[in-house]
């Protein structure tokens, strides 16, 4: 019964870290950024999107393995590769963030002011202040996969509702996503960064050892 139990609670965390990484990911300064892309790139861009795709799922596997194996978060593995390296990653890692979230405030404050119409200055200090709540709870951690779980799935469901309403040229993005007339190798980067690039990578491998999934024996 034991074995069960800790099978579903395992599970619920392996899920709940792969979507605080997909709402990360696909959080309101991003989808705001791919959208300029998408305006500017047009049916191009599918091919940005397949390779980031790609190359995001090899990274994440690899650092995912490494901070599982080792048992070790991202900055005490880059320490021990080369001493001062790891502070080194924890500031370029916090100054990303610190751009980025930058525009997921903005991305959601624009939400905000399109649901309910609330000034986009208000909607920033608004959603800037709902965060810190979150992440000063101590009851937060808990909380986090499970809210992450539905919080996911209602961001798929949006997504796909949005992909389907908008009917966009299916044949013609999956025709450049293989033969661009032109690849915008600047905008793979962008997007990699966006996806696996700093914390959202070691979000989710940090997660996994918060709960003791690590080791040899739970690579699979």
């Amino acid at each position: 019964m034991k074995r069960v139990d800790d099978n579903k609670k395992s599970l619920s965390v392996l899920i709940g870290a792969a979507f605080l990484m997909a709402t990360s990911a696909i959080g309101p300064g991003f989808m705001t950024q791919t959208a300029a892309f998408t305006d500017q790139f047009r049916a191009d861009f599918a091919f940005v999107i397949l390779a980031s795709v790609i190359l995001s799922y090899i990274a994440q596997l690899n650092v995912w393995t490494i901070i599982a194996v080792s048992k070790l978060r991202g900055q005490d593995i880059a320490n021990r590769v080369l001493p001062g390296l790891g502070y080194f990653v924890a500031f370029l890692v916090v100054l990303g963030g610190l751009a980025f979230n930058i525009g997921n405030i903005g991305g959601a404050a624009l939400g905000i002011n399109v649901m309910f119409g609330l000034d986009t200055n208000v909607a920033a200090v608004l959603s800037a202040v709902l965060g810190v709540i979150v992440f000063v709870s101590h009851k937060a951690t808990k909380a986090m996969d499970a809210v992450t779980q539905y919080l996911g799935i209602l961001m798929l469901l949006l997504i796909g509702y949005v992909t389907i309403a908008s009917a966009p040229p299916v044949g013609t993005a999956l025709k450049h996503s293989v033969l661009p007339l032109k690849y915008e190798w600047l905008a793979t980067i962008t997007l990699l960064g966006g996806t696996v690039g700093g914390y959202i990578t070691f979000s989710g491998g940090h997660r996994l050892i918060d709960a003791g999934i690590v080791g040899e024996e739970n690579l699979s």
